[in-house]
């Protein structure tokens, strides 16, 4: 490897100053730190980033846990954390622990172990198994998608309350009055309040609620396709459902094109996230849209505030949904 010397010599300069040079600590003349970077780019040069990690306490790395990868909306929120970090000269090392937990505690001594400045965790569920040891750990800490009550920490989520309210207030002032619901895992606080805002919605237009008309899925399109099943073979069977992710709602309108129903024709539909893949469905979906580039945006602002102060009060961030009309509900 070449060495700083080597790069001196080559450049008719001091070490000190091709240190200066890479670490930008003290002013040099462009004439020499031209000088010094043609020498480095001539001898292949490349600073070594541990040794200035060490020097600086910092290795400009965020560790990102997801969930499920696989998932469209925490790979279009994690793209986005991704691209604001970058954009800062970040790097971020990904991690997927497919909700198991075992994995995540792995991944959460490997992050701390590689010396991470921070680490981001999005929907990381309810278990607080990994987060309180981090925070203990005093690492700089941003939890996306998820409100963890009673811990002192930064998060950033979205108003999945009124996301509920407005699909269901949508699919009302369409004259539907029958309206299932298919929500995820009951553990999950995101899951739960799209569902409080369905139940106020409903109330609030004098409809009482049919408890055998909210079935439970997982967040993943068979069980939105398996709960769209048993929905529309309920007797009387709803004419619209509003569905608690965009990859269930793409499951129940298999199902109805299954049972020979058209949609919004016979079956109104309505989805939450708004991944991409909404727009491409047939019909095209409706959806509460998050906004997964503020998400992002905002959570890599957080860390960094974080890791530059550590002393600073916790924050919680709640980002507004809006509704996205498209063909599914059209009146």
């Amino acid at each position: 490897m070449t060495t700083i010397k080597q790069v001196a010599a080559q450049a008719g300069t001091s070490s000190a100053t091709v240190s200066h040079v890479i670490n930008g600590t003290r002013f040099v003349s462009a004439p020499v730190r031209e000088q010094v970077q043609k020498a480095m780019l001539e001898l292949g040069y490349r600073p070594n980033g541990l040794a200035r990690s060490l020097r600086s306490g910092h290795t400009h790395t965020l560790g990102l846990i997801l969930p499920d990868s696989a998932n469209p909306f925490f790979a279009e929120v994690g793209h986005a954390i991704e691209s604001a970090a970058f954009a800062i000269g970040y790097s971020v090392i990904l991690c997927n622990t497919e909700n198991d937990q075992n994995k995540e505690r792995m991944y959460t001594d490997v992050l701390e172990n590689k010396q991470v400045d921070g680490i981001i965790f999005v929907g990381a569920g309810e278990n607080r198994e990994s987060i309180s040891k981090i925070v203990q750990n005093g690492t700089p800490l941003v939890v996306v998608d998820r409100d963890m009550a009673n811990l002192e920490l930064d998060c950033v989520t979205t108003d999945n309350f009124q996301g509920g309210l407005l699909a269901t207030q949508h699919l009302l002032a369409n004259g539907h009055k029958l309206i299932g619901c298919i929500t995820g895992p009951s553990n999950l606080t995101p899951s739960a309040e799209r569902v409080t805002g369905y139940r106020n919605a409903l109330q609030g237009a004098g409809i009482s609620l049919d408890e055998t008309l909210i079935i439970r899925g997982d967040f993943h399109a068979a069980s939105g396709y398996t709960a769209g099943l048993k929905l529309l073979q309920h007797h009387p069977r709803p004419t619209a459902i509003f569905v608690c992710n965009d990859m269930m709602a793409i499951g129940t309108l298999r199902a109805a094109s299954q049972l020979g129903l058209k949609v919004p024709d016979d079956l109104a539909i309505v989805g939450f996230d708004d991944i991409e893949l909404s727009s491409y469905t047939t019909p095209l979906l409706s959806t509460v849209s998050q906004p997964k580039q503020e998400i992002g945006q905002m959570t890599v602002n957080l860390i960094i505030e974080r890791i530059n102060n550590p002393s600073l009060p916790p924050r919680r961030n709640v980002l507004p949904t809006r509704l996205v009309i498209r063909e599914s509900s059209a009146r």
